[in-house]
């Protein structure tokens, strides 16, 4: 799995870290932000899909 380095505001990092731990919903930051950009991605998609710039598969 390849690693990345990111720049993230304060406020945003705070909101994050309120969804993580043993009270949270992730584990860690890495899964929380895994989840965020398949997230994210699937929207996107669904998106290029409805306006016709999704390739089928």
């Amino acid at each position: 799995m390849a690693k990345i380095s990111v720049e993230i505001p304060d406020e945003l990092l705070a909101d994050l870290d309120e969804h993580v731990g043993d009270d949270g919903k992730f584990v860690n930051r890495s899964d929380a932000i895994r989840a965020s950009v398949r997230k994210t991605l699937d929207v996107l998609d669904e998106i290029d899909q409805r306006h016709g710039r999704l390739e089928d598969e």
